[in-house]
């Protein structure tokens, strides 16, 4: 027995290994919507095993930067794996809970992209059914009996075509096996034979390189029916979290024990459908026969493209912006117009199929359609322009290939999202393996790294990393009962009539010490960085955008030894602080805590401009507009937002008058904690897809909150009102001004805007001013004309100047970019009149040369211009009018440079060519040349032109 158990084993390690031959799968079984599938599965576990049911979380990940998105059922309760759930929000009450999760697996750690279409199993978009039990409210007997129970009793899956795996142990790392639910399978009466232990890379379950961890069972379904060696493919993953591994690699228990399941809704109903693969259920044949009816299926291939375009274009309803994203839409796009011959908008039109089929389980799809459809849409366009002009771009540069040349790594850049036309690279790739030609990788890499390097120096600093209490800290505080901080004297403030800000004082006790490694202690010494915990506290953590309080403490009693605190941060509920030891400090004492008050009024201003911001936008770019992040300290606010299109000069600066009117109006701003639930229905009450704690802080300008709160209220419609739980003006009076100095598109549909306030916006207004009237003054100069070269010139290079001080300068962004638009007009009019100079200097002096070299077959002479293309002009027009000579000038700048032109004669070539001449010249001078056999150009320095010019006769008379 023993045996054959060893050898099944063996041949599924091999067959889990190999993709899932899903062609092989009968037909015979029942087939229930997918619709109802999904259903089955949240019912069972809400009506017969007593869990809540969540809704699922968006595929942008909240706050989680580990991710580009969610792609697990369980990313949206990291934070109680974690210990770090807000004890006032309702996720801190979860026990056992179960949903359907939209994922997205593209880009990141778990990538299924290069997949997708190749097999008959992957996808980008898909749903993940999981239920979960947190702090040992079940573990592994009822979860598996749970699962055993739905799939065999529930969906009527025949128990001897489901196999299960455990963990078999590892000893390099001294884990034992998972008997324990060997010995559940075991006792479920799934036979022995059907029971197999694999090692930590099958049945260990890991978050990440650090965090909470364990072993886990999977249940795999036969599609051999019996029929020779088993054909598994996974069906449903169940996770024990039952240890945490530390940063230095080792395994430590887990204070509290969690089950964290996941099972992929599409596998499931193409087993309960009896389908041959997930892409011919009825998740997928609505949006497959849609592409059909514009482009029937005939071979294999073209089905493959089919099923990459139906995924991807679910991807994208999911109301996403990035550049992954984006890389999924440009392929569908290329796929459905040059393999399905699809016309213009027909990704877009697919939209509403995918919220027909989806909508019902995801409200949020149907919400946006109009919006989604837009997007898809309007970059579907633009990339089909693209995708032309690359493709006569790589068929050109292909023609010039030799047999074995590579593609050029510049070229491929050049088409890339990172150069002109927005084509993935991994496209780009695609492409030219259809035409079996290689890319030269090695040169796109050190493109790629040039580029990082380039984007890094531009990138905002990372803020270092601070203290942090880990898992184990934060159960060992809950065991010993210690409460969560107390930190609502962060809004023990108020306005004086002279209108300053009169802070609270806070008294609090030190409850632990922590060293900078993490470690509990009873003490620190002085200039000992540390972690404090105190019963209460005043100062604001870093939370919701707003940068984190700065300031000091003392000991109660002793006002003169100051202990700095760099920063405050929130965990789990408690605030940790940072600080530095000015002298022994120990766990009991008591201390007084002062904040740093210009620090926390910066950050009161801009947060409270922030709302306004928000508001204004709204009001603006209309009531769906969506706030996509946001992050604010004293110096200024960044503010992230969903929009169409860049906003216009006329849009900012509509922005900007909102903010400046509610400002002179010098609202109140009411701040008040009701009940979530009342929250829930508001019109215009503005939320971010956060958790929020229960009771919830609104903060509304210009209205009481209950008032904007009130059932018949349209006050959220007309004014800011948000949940937030940052520290706010008490009336917008105090902001002075906002200005909005920066704008731009991080990806297709999300727009990053920096704004200052206060006395740095009115010397911005100032500076935009001063500016404007130096571009006023060069249009006069431009109007008045000139009829001297060098004055035209110069006006030229003062227009240059001025155009990249106002790139750069802390100005209104909306008179930036009028300015910009104006300058480009003066430049391009004051070349126009250069090349009109230039040309008028060069008939003077090409006449004037003619004179002096009546005959001959060259000319070689110096001229006084002031630039290469006025030295090209009196060479061209030269040979105009002597078509038989070849010329070659000179010409000294007052930098010690000398220019150089040349072309040369039909009658002279090929035995001289205007390339080589002006390269020898120009070696001769220490200079470099460039240009073509007819006329070519170049730069040197030389004190001795006579000596060059006596290089340029000789070069040419023996050439010719």
């Amino acid at each position: 027995m023993a045996a054959s158990v060893a050898a099944a084993a063996g041949r599924l390690r091999r067959a889990i290994g190999r993709s899932c031959p899903w062609q092989q799968f009968s037909t015979e079984s029942r087939s229930p919507h997918a619709a109802a599938v999904r259903d089955t599965f949240l019912s069972f576990f809400r009506d017969r095993h007593g869990h809540q049911l969540v809704p699922s979380a968006s595929v942008r990940p909240r706050g989680d930067h580990s991710l580009l998105f969610v792609n697990a059922g369980m990313n949206q309760f990291k934070p109680i794996f974690l210990g770090t759930v807000d004890p006032r929000s309702e996720m801190a009450g979860f026990r056992r809970v179960a949903n359907s999760q939209k994922c997205v697996r593209a880009g990141g750690r778990h990538n299924d992209l290069e997949d997708v279409g190749r097999d008959l199993s992957h996808h980008t978009f898909f749903e993940m059914l999981g239920n979960w039990a947190f702090g040992g409210e079940y573990f592994k007997e009822e979860a598996c009996g749970m699962a055993w129970e739905l799939l065999t009793q529930v969906y009527g899956i025949p128990e001897d075509r489901l196999w299960v795996s455990y963990f078999g142990g590892d000893t390099k790392t001294g884990l034992a096996p998972d008997l324990e639910t060997r010995d559940v399978w075991l006792s479920l009466g799934v036979p022995a034979s059907r029971v197999l232990s694999f090692g930590l890379q099958e049945n260990f379950w890991e978050m990440g390189d650090t965090g909470p961890c364990g072993p886990c069972t999977e249940i795999h379904y036969d599609l051999a029916e019996g029929v020779g060696a088993p054909q598994l493919v996974e069906l449903w993953n169940l996770v024990f979290m039952q240890h945490c591994r530390e940063a230095g690699g080792s395994l430590q228990p887990l204070p509290q024990r969690h089950v964290d399941t996941g099972m992929g809704l599409e596998r499931l109903v193409a087993v309960l459908q009896g389908r041959r693969s997930t892409y011919d259920t009825d998740l997928f044949s609505p949006l497959l026969s849609a592409i059909h009816q514009v482009s029937p299926p005939q071979p294999q291939r073209h089905c493959y493209f089919s099923r990459v375009c139906a995924p991807l274009c679910m991807c994208v309803c999911v109301h996403t912006h990035s550049l992954i994203l984006r890389r999924i839409l440009r392929r569908a796009v290329r796929f459905s117009t040059e393999v399905l011959r699809a016309p213009p908008g027909f990704l877009g039109s697919l939209v509403p199929v995918v919220v027909e089929t989806l909508g019902a389980a995801y409200p949020e799809l149907q919400k946006n359609s109009a919006q989604i459809a837009s997007l898809v849409s309007e970059d579907e366009a633009a990339f089909l322009a693209s995708l032309q002009r690359g493709r006569r771009i790589i068929d050109r540069t292909v023609k010039r290939l030799g047999p074995s040349d590579l593609f050029p790594a510049e070229v491929a850049w050049s088409l890339s999202l990172s150069g002109n036309l927005g084509i993935p690279l991994d496209l780009v790739e695609l492409m030219l393996e259809e035409k079996g030609v290689q890319l030269d990788t090695a040169g796109l890499e050190e493109l790629a790294q040039k580029e990082a390097q380039h984007r890094a120096q531009q990138a905002e600093p990372v803020p270092e990393e601070g203290l942090c209490l880990d898992v184990h800290t934060l159960e060992e505080l809950h065991r010993h009962g210690v409460p969560p901080t107390d930190d609502s004297p962060k809004y023990n403030y108020s306005l004086q009539p002279n209108g300053d800000y009169e802070f609270g004082l806070c008294e609090a006790q030190v409850l632990q010490l922590y060293s900078e490694d993490g470690t509990a202690v009873a003490s620190v010494g002085a200039g000992q960085r540390c972690g404090l915990l105190l019963d209460r506290t005043n100062f604001y953590a870093e939370q919701g955008g707003q940068a984190s309080d700065r300031g000091y403490l003392v000991r109660t009693g002793q006002q003169d030894v100051l202990f700095p605190v760099a920063r405050a941060q929130v965990c789990g509920g408690f605030i940790l602080h940072e600080a530095v030891a000015t002298e022994c400090l120990q766990v009991g004492e008591q201390v007084q805590l002062y904040v740093d008050e210009a620090w926390r009024m910066g950050c009161m201003v801009k947060h409270t401009a922030t709302h306004l911001l928000s508001w204004a936008l709204r009001k603006t770019l209309g009531p769906t507009t969506e706030q996509r992040g946001s992050h604010l300290n004293p110096e200024r606010l960044r503010f992230d937002v969903a929009t169409q299109a860049p906003l216009t000069t006329e849009q900012l600066r509509t922005v900007e008058s909102y903010v400046q009117e509610a400002v002179r109006q010098d609202k109140a701003v009411y701040m008040e904690e009701v009940p979530l639930a009342h929250t829930a229905h508001v019109p215009g009450l503005r939320s971010l897809d956060e958790v929020y704690p229960d009771p919830v802080r609104v903060v509304s300008v210009g209205v009481p909150v209950a008032h904007a709160l009130a059932p018949d209220s349209q006050a959220a419609l007309q004014t800011s009102v948000e949940l937030c739980c940052g520290t706010h003006l008490l009336r917008t009076g105090a902001m002075g001004d906002l200005v909005i100095i920066g704008g731009r598109q991080l990806v297709k549909g999300i727009t990053r805007l920096l704004a200052i306030t206060g006395e740095q916006a009115q010397q911005a207004r100032e500076l935009g001013q001063s500016l404007s009237q130096e571009v006023e003054a060069a249009r006069e100069r431009l109007s008045r004309g000139s009829q001297d070269l060098q004055e035209a010139h110069q006006l030229s290079k003062d227009i240059g100047r001025l155009t990249e001080v106002i790139d750069s300068a802390l100005m209104p962004q909306w008179q930036r970019q009028e300015l910009q638009t104006t300058l480009k007009m003066l430049q391009r009019r004051a070349n126009t009149a250069i090349r009109k100079l230039e040309k008028g200097q060069a008939a003077e002096k090409s006449q004037e040369l003619l004179k002096r070299h009546s005959e001959g077959p060259l000319i070689v002479d110096t001229v006084s211009v002031e630039s290469l293309s006025a030295l090209v002009k009196v060479v061209r027009q030269l040979c105009e009018k002597a078509p038989s000579m070849s010329v070659l000038l000179l010409s000294p700048q007052p930098s010690g440079s000398v220019l150089c032109a040349c072309q040369v004669s039909q009658a002279a070539m090929p035995t001289l060519t205007a390339e080589a001449w002006a390269l020898a010249v120009c070696s001769h001078m220490g200079g470099k040349a460039w240009g073509s056999r007819v006329i070519a150009q170049g730069t040197g320095h030389t004190a001795d032109l006579e000596a060059a010019l006596g290089t340029a006769r000789a070069y040419a008379l023996n050439q010719l």
